[in-house]
């Protein structure tokens, strides 16, 4: 068992409470169940964290810029066979835990700087450890010990994305990938089910944004430009005395956006392997928020762009088109928040995220937005069979007393919503109000006969016992199936993934 000392951090909310990193990597094959696991969950269940392994300085520590620790339980025959946690061992996390090991490590395949916190997944027979903005991925075992950086066999490289959507007819991954390196460009990437980059697009934006996010539809790429972008203010301390920061700021912010680093500075950015404290971005209020719509096998000239209302979003849950009257419109799903990186730039706190519908006429270019839920909520997913066409159901992460990030307010709660677009109702899981819980990921049943005919699964903390738990609830009725019972708690985490074996 690998471990670091416990540290207590004050005046940070992203290292107490439901996001406290852990300090301990734990292997446990005896683990108790509540209730009864469906004897057809045959995988491994795995969730992404953002978990500091040394020290670091509260004061400047943004959430987003944790060591990576992918926390995995593994079912089978209805038994929960084993949790394992686990860091990334990214340069810097080797060396804070005194390991000599040297691993694949290549800078190539993205900057080196921050690990891969923000998503885990299994694709070509691999587990990866995901995150954006131009940072390297790693590839993982089956048992979560790390084998290096991945660069998709060496076919896509200068970092990939946290958010690939896989095509549930083809198998292959598409992904919306961004850096300040890449100058106003962003990269759209399909990867094939050999592992391998098939096909790449470079779309021109407005700047440097982060796009976290993006929709897949049957025909079309969707792209979020939207006003959160670099910023030099944050980086110039970063990468010059503080006699020439000035200068740094001026010259970063001369470039960056507009033109695409060159390679041999990109190579020696990728290769420092000094941890990053911090995301350097913030809310533009003038930078133009924009949609962009690309046929799937378009270039950037074929990208048509839509003017919105200043916004940010996160997390779309899906979308898909459809011909109303003769005439094709466009449905995006998404959480909008009213701004992000403001006043916190620490973490996502400045918005209100609520679940919002605009819908796109691909004709005349006008766009409507609708507010189907006021309520704060995140995390949204569906049944990923659907993914790119039509959906009914939708499921969020609610919370009420307080901030979503925080859970110091005595009386905050988080729920688990169900929305129904057809009806227009919203149905709330009946939790134990001490569980904070975190994102939930749809497994289908063998042969479902309706949408919502499977299980959700996702991490969570039961607060008065200090206890983590894997939750499965029917996804139907929202009821709790099976908790297995963890050996410590998982912080709130980023996103996970179901891999069946």
């Amino acid at each position: 068992m690998s471990s670091v000392a416990t540290r207590v951090y004050g005046g940070n909310q992203y290292l107490a409470g439901c996001l406290a990193p852990v300090a301990s990597e734990v292997t446990e094959t005896e683990l108790k169940v509540t209730g009864h696991i469906p004897g057809h969950l045959n995988g491994r269940y795995l969730g992404n964290t953002s978990n500091p392994v040394a020290e670091v300085d509260p004061a400047v520590y943004h959430w987003f810029s944790g060591d990576g620790m992918v926390h995995g339980v593994a079912l089978r025959d209805g038994r929960a066979q084993w949790y394992r946690n686990r860091w990334v061992r990214t340069p810097a996390v080797s060396r804070a835990l005194g390991e000599s090991r040297i691993r694949a490590i290549d800078p190539r395949a993205g900057m080196l700087s921050v690990g891969p916190n923000t998503n885990v997944l299994t694709h070509a027979g691999k587990t990866l450890a995901l995150v954006e903005a131009g940072f390297a991925n790693y590839e993982l075992t089956d048992e979560l010990d790390t084998v290096g950086t991945c660069d998709f066999d060496g076919t896509l490289r200068g970092g990939y994305t946290g958010h690939p959507h896989r095509d549930p007819k083809t198998g292959e991954l598409h992904a919306v990938s961004y850096s300040f390196a890449r100058g106003n460009t962003v990269q759209y990437s399909v990867i094939g089910c050999d592992g391998r980059a098939k096909h790449t697009a470079d779309i021109e934006v407005t700047g440097a944004p982060m796009m976290h996010d993006f929709t897949l539809t049957e025909r079309y790429v969707v792209i979020y430009d939207l006003p959160v972008t670099f910023d030099p203010v944050q980086m110039a301390p970063r990468v010059a005395p503080r006699w020439l920061q000035g200068p740094a700021r001026t010259v970063l912010e001369a470039f960056v956006g507009r033109v695409k680093v060159p390679s041999p500075i990109q190579a020696k950015i990728n290769r420092s392997t000094k941890k990053l404290d911090t995301i350097p971005f913030a809310w533009n209020p003038t930078y133009p928020a924009r949609i962009g719509v690309m046929p799937r096998e378009g270039t950037n000239s074929d990208v048509r762009w839509f003017d919105i209302e200043p916004c940010y979003v996160f997390h779309p849950l899906n979308g898909y088109s459809e011909v109303r009257d003769g005439t094709e419109v466009l449905v995006l799903d998404v959480v909008r928040n009213d701004r992000m990186f403001d006043r916190d730039l620490r973490g996502p706190s400045d918005g209100h995220p609520t679940l919002d519908r605009w819908t796109i006429n691909l004709v005349t270019g006008a766009v409507r937005t609708e507010r189907r839920d006021d309520r704060t909520q995140e995390f949204p997913r569906i049944n990923d069979t659907l993914t790119g066409s039509k959906h009914r159901y939708g499921y969020t992460v609610g919370a009420s007393g307080g901030s979503i990030w925080d859970d110091s307010p005595h009386d905050l709660e988080t729920e688990i919503y169900k929305h129904d677009y057809a009806t227009g109702s919203c149905a709330t899981a009946p939790l134990d109000p001490d569980l904070i819980v975190g994102e939930m990921t749809f497994v289908p049943n063998p042969g479902a006969s309706t949408e919502d005919d499977g299980v959700l699964m996702g991490f969570g903390r039961h607060r008065r016992r200090n206890e983590g738990q894997l939750l499965i609830l029917d996804a139907g009725t929202l009821d709790v199936v099976a908790a297995v019972h963890l050996p410590q708690r998982v912080p709130m985490g980023f996103h996970g993934s179901w891999a069946s074996a």
